[in-house]
C-alpha cells in the first residue's frame, strides 16, 4: 500500500480508528495504573552469571546479607546514665517495629561466663538493667570496654562513635512496605538525636536503597509532569495553536499510559532506568508530532487545501516519521541484546513503545485534524519566523560561502574530542549518583572514617570435607587472614567463628583481655567441653550462639567472614581483591581450600561491568543497525557516509567534553550515546529525505536543493532540536548526578548534532555534488522512497471530504515564503 493509499484509508476510516485507539488507550491505562516499583537491588547482572550464583548460594546457606541497617552517634557522654538509659529505650523501641528480626548494639552486647557446673560458658547481658545508677554503670562499662570481640564493631573508642545494627526481615525489604518501617527507625533514631542534641547517622544497604529509591520515584512523577509542561509550552510559542498543543500532548500521553502499560504486561516492574521511559516518551514523541504539523501547515500554506494537505502530510512525512522512530527506536532496543536483566527491559519497552509512538501519530493527527477547521493565517506565521529566517540565512552562507570553515572547525572539534576521549576513565560507586551534600552521602563517610564503612563483602573458605573448620590450623589461618585484612585501610576487622573461638578463650580464662586469641593445644583440652560447638542456629540456646553459627554452614565444611567495606568503587575493587586473593593464596593452598568472593559489593562491581559492557557492545550494535536503515533507505554509501559524520562528531565531541572535565563512563553516562545516536539520526534523516524531494522539484539542481532544504527542513529541526534540548535538560535538575549527566549531556549532544546537520550535512553534500547528481539522474539514488505520482482526490475517494476547507473570504489567506 502506498503511503496516500494509506492516508485516504486512515482518512476514510478516521472515526473507526479514534473509537479503537480510544478504547485500546483505555485497556492500557488500566494495566497502566498497576505498575510497580522494583526493589531488586542486583538485576543488573544476568541470572547465569557465576557470580550471581555464587551470591545465591552465599544466601541460601548464611542468609541475606544486605538486610542490615546502621545507626550511628559520636559523643564523650555515651556511659552517662541519662545518656544511656534513653539509649536502651531507643534499643527497645526499635526492636518493637515490626520486621526488626534482631538488634546488635552495646545494650544488648552479650558476655561469655564459665560455668563449671556445667562445662559451659553462659551467654548474659553486660547491661542486664535500664535502671542502672552511675556507678554500676561505670563498673559495666569497664567489663565492656575488656572485650576485643566489640572493638571496632559496636564502637570506635578513638573517635567515640557508636553503632547500632538493625537486622531487618529480608522477605519485607524486597516490598513497598520496607518504605514503613525504614522511616519508622529513621524518625526514632533521628529523635533521640535531638534530644540529645547530636548527630544521627544512618546508612547501610536497605537504607540506601530505600531511600533512593523514593527519591527517584518522586522525581521521575515531578520529571514526567514537567516534560508534559515544559513541551506544551513550547509548543504553544511556535505554533501559536492550542490545537496543535493539545492534539500533540495527547499523543505523547496516550504513548506514556501505553509505555507503563507494557511494563506491566511484560511482567516487569518500574526500575531505574525502565522509569525513565515515561518522560522520554514525552520528550522523543513531540518530535513526531512537529514534523507532521508543520508538513500539513506548509502543504496547506501553498494551495489551501486541507484534505490535499493531510493526505501529502502523511505522504511526505509518513516514510520520514516511520524512519526516525525506527532508528530511535533501535538506539533503545539493542539494550534487549545485552546480558543485563535491567538493560534488556529497558531496551525492549522503550523500543516497542517509540515504534507505537509512531503508529498513535499517524493515525490521531490526521483523523483529528480532518475535523478540525483550516489553519488559519496565525497558526501559519511560525512558517515565515523573521528571526529564524535571519539564522538559516546565516547558515546558508556559512556552508555556501565559508565551507573551508566548516572543515577546519568540524577537525578542530574532533581534535579537542580525541584528546577528551584518551582522557576518559571507567568508574563507578554504589552512592555514585548521590550529591556530596546529601545525607545518604555524608552519613555513609562518617561510618567509613569511624569503622570503615558499611558495604558487605563476603569471604566462603570451603574446606572440602565435613568439620574442616574446627582445625586449629585452619583456625590459625583464619586469624593471619583477618588481622592482614583488618590492617588495610579500607577493611573492616573482619568477623568469623574465630572470633567467637576467641571470645570463649577470654571467657574461660576469667576475662582477661589478654586471652583473646586462638586457642593453643593445651588450651584445647580443657577448653573443648565449654564451647559445644554445635552447627545449627536452631540448636542454639542464647544470641551468641546464634551470631557464631551464622558463620559456619550446617556440616562444618565452610567458613564464612564477614567484612564490611568503604565505597571503593568498580575501578580500586578488583585491585583490593587482588591483593586480598594474593595474600590467601599464601595462607590457604589451592589444593586444600577453595575461597569464593562474593556479598553486596562483589555483585555491584560485577553488574556495573555488564552494564557498561552493555551499553558499548549496544552502540556499536545500534551503528551498525542505523547504518542499515540507512543504506535501505539512500541505496548510496556516500549517502551513508556523509549521513554518519554529523551524528559521530557531537557523540565524539560529548566523549571528549567527558574526558576533559573529569566525567567518569559509568552506566548513567554511556546511556547518553545510544540515546543521543538513535535520536539525533532523525534530523539527518528529516534533512536528506526532503533534500531528495527538493532535487526532483528544482531538476537535480544540487545548490538550490540544499538553499531550500536549510530553509524548509531547518524550521522543524530547529523547532524539534530545541524541544528535545528542554527535555532531556529537565533531568539535569535531578538530585542524582547520573541523571544529571544523562540530561546534560545528551542535551549538549543534540544540540550539537542539530547544528552539525545544518552546517557539514549540506557542506558535504554540495562536496558530492558532481557524483550524487549524476546518481539522482539515472533514478539511482533513494529508489527505496521513490516519489509517488500525486492522485486526484477524487482517484483517492476523498473527494466528498474536500469541502469547506479553505478560510472564509473574510479571512486572509495564509502565505508562506517558497
Amino acid at each position: 500500500m502506498s503511503w496516500q493509499r494509506l492516508a485516504s484509508w486512515i482518512l476514510k476510516k478516521r472515526l473507526i480508528l479514534l473509537y479503537l485507539l480510544g478504547i485500546l488507550t483505555c485497556i492500557m491505562a488500566y494495566f497502566a495504573a498497576h505498575v510497580q516499583l522494583s526493589y531488586d537491588f542486583i538485576k543488573s547482572i544476568p541470572l547465569n552469571d557465576p557470580k550471581y550464583k555464587q551470591y545465591l548460594a552465599f544466601k541460601k546457606t548464611f542468609g541475606e546479607d544486605g538486610n542490615l541497617m546502621v545507626i550511628g552517634y559520636q559523643t564523650d557522654h555515651f556511659f552517662d546514665s541519662s545518656f544511656f538509659h534513653d539509649y536502651q529505650q531507643l534499643v527497645q523501641h526499635i526492636q518493637q517495629v515490626p520486621y526488626v528480626e534482631d538488634v546488635l548494639s552495646i545494650p544488648t552486647a552479650l558476655n561469655l561466663k564459665k560455668d563449671d557446673s556445667l562445662h559451659r560458658l553462659q551467654a548474659t547481658l553486660i547491661f542486664p538493667s535500664d535502671s542502672l545508677n552511675q556507678r554500676e554503670l561505670d563498673s559495666l562499662k569497664n567489663v565492656f570496654l575488656s572485650l576485643p570481640f566489640y572493638n571496632g564493631l559496636l564502637y570506635n573508642p578513638e573517635t567515640h562513635s557508636y553503632l547500632m545494627a538493625v537486622h531487618i526481615n529480608k522477605d519485607i525489604l524486597n516490598t513497598s512496605g520496607r518504605t514503613r518501617i525504614i522511616d519508622a527507625i529513621e524518625q526514632l533514631a533521628d529523635k533521640f538525636g535531638q534530644q540529645h542534641q547530636i548527630t544521627c547517622y544512618l546508612s547501610g544497604i536497605p537504607y540506601i536503597r530505600t531511600v533512593i529509591t523514593n527519591k527517584l520515584s518522586r522525581e521521575l512523577r515531578i520529571f514526567l509532569i514537567s516534560s508534559v509542561v515544559l513541551t506544551a509550552l513550547i509548543l504553544l510559542l511556535f505554533f501559536r495553536s492550542l490545537s496543535a498543543v493539545w492534539m500533540s500532548m495527547t499523543v505523547v500521553l496516550i504513548g506514556v499510559i501505553w509505555s507503563l502499560a507494557t511494563i506491566v504486561l511484560l511482567g516487569y516492574k518500574l526500575t531505574i532506568l525502565t522509569g525513565l521511559i515515561p518522560p522520554l516518551i514525552v520528550v522523543i514523541g513531540i518530535p513526531n508530532c512537529v514534523y507532521f504539523l508543520n508538513k500539513y501547515h506548509s502543504e496547506y500554506a501553498r494551495h489551501q487545501n486541507k484534505v490535499r494537505a493531510l493526505v501529502r502530510m502523511v505522504q511526505r512525512m509518513g516514510i520520514v516519521t516511520l524512519f526516525t522512530n525506527l532508528t530511535a527506536a533501535i538506539g533503545f532496543g539493542v539494550f534487549f541484546f545485552t546480558r543485563s536483566a535491567v538493560l534488556k527491559e529497558f531496551g525492549i519497552v522503550a523500543g516497542i513503545n517509540i515504534l507505537w509512538l509512531f503508529v498513535i501519530s499517524l493515525v490521531f493527527l490526521p483523523a483529528i485534524l480532518s475535523y478540525l477547521p483550516a489553519p488559519k493565517e496565525k497558526q501559519v506565521d511560525y512558517l515565515d519566523n523573521p528571526l529564524l529566517n535571519w539564522v538559516l540565512k546565516r547558515l546558508e552562507i556559512l556552508v555556501f560561502h565559508y565551507r573551508p570553515m566548516v572543515y577546519a572547525g568540524t577537525v578542530l572539534v574532533l581534535v579537542f574530542a580525541i584528546v577528551g576521549i584518551t582522557r576518559l576513565n571507567s568508574v563507578g560507586y554504589i552512592l555514585d549518583d548521590v550529591p556530596h551534600r546529601d545525607r545518604l552521602y555524608t552519613d555513609l563517610k562518617f561510618f567509613e572514617r569511624n569503622f570503615k564503612g558499611v558495604m558487605p563483602l563476603e569471604i566462603l573458605i570451603h574446606t572440602h570435607h565435613p568439620n574442616g573448620v574446627v582445625s586449629l590450623d585452619l583456625m590459625n589461618r583464619i586469624d593471619a587472614f583477618s588481622r592482614y585484612i583488618a590492617r588495610q585501610p579500607d577493611f573492616a576487622r573482619p568477623m568469623s567463628y574465630v572470633e567467637g573461638i576467641k571470645f570463649a578463650r577470654q571467657a574461660y580464662y576469667g576475662g582477661d583481655s589478654l586471652s583473646y586469641a586462638i586457642p593453643n593445644q593445651f588450651d584445647l583440652v580443657f577448653l573443648a567441653p565449654y564451647l559445644q560447638f554445635r552447627p545449627s542456629a536452631s540448636s542454639a540456646g542464647n544470641g551468641f550462639e546464634r551470631l557464631l553459627h551464622a558463620f559456619v554452614d550446617s556440616s562444618k565444611q565452610i567458613a564464612r567472614l564477614s567484612i564490611n567495606m568503604k565505597d571503593v568503587g568498580t575501578r580500586r575493587l578488583p585491585v583490593l581483591l587482588q591483593a586480598v586473593q594474593k595474600k590467601a593464596d599464601s595462607l590457604f593452598p589451592p589444593s586444600r581450600y577453595t575461597l569464593t568472593y562474593t556479598g553486596t559489593s562483589v555483585v555491584f562491581l560485577e553488574g556495573s561491568r555488564y552494564i557498561i559492557n552493555g551499553l558499548t557492545d549496544s552502540i556499536l550494535l545500534a551503528f551498525v543497525l542505523i547504518l542499515g536503515c540507512m543504506f535501505y533507505l539512500f541505496r548510496s554509501w556516500k549517502v551513508v557516509f556523509i549521513s554518519l559524520v554529523p551524528n559521530m562528531i557531537p557523540l565524539a565531541f560529548t566523549a571528549g567534553v567527558m574526558g576533559w572535565l573529569g566525567v567518569p563512563l559509568k552506566p548513567s553516562t554511556v546511556l547518553v550515546f545510544s540515546v543521543a545516536l538513535g535520536i539525533a539520526i532523525d534530523v539527518t534523516i528529516r534533512f536528506l529525505v526532503n533534500f531528495k524531494q527538493e532535487m526532483q522539484l528544482v531538476h537535480y539542481q544540487m545548490s538550490e536543493a540544499v538553499k531550500r532544504t536549510i530553509h524548509d527542513t531547518g524550521i522543524s529541526i530547529v523547532y524539534t532540536g530545541l524541544i528535545l534540548f528542554a527535555g532531556f535538560m529537565i533531568f539535569s535538575f535531578s538530585a542524582f548526578g547520573g541523571t544529571q549527566a544523562l540530561g546534560l549531556l545528551t542535551s549538549l549532544t543534540l544540540i550539537l548534532a542539530m547544528i552539525s546537520n545544518l552546517t557539514i550535512l549540506p557542506a558535504m553534500l554540495l562536496w558530492l555534488e558532481k557524483s550524487l547528481k549524476r546518481k539522482a539522474r539515472r533514478h539511482q539514488l533513494w529508489p527505496a522512497v521513490d516519489e509517488e505520482k500525486d492522485l486526484s482526490l477524487e482517484e483517492l475517494g476523498l473527494s466528498e471530504l474536500n469541502h469547506d476547507t479553505r478560510p472564509s473570504s473574510k479571512e486572509k489567506q495564509p502565505h508562506v515564503k517558497n
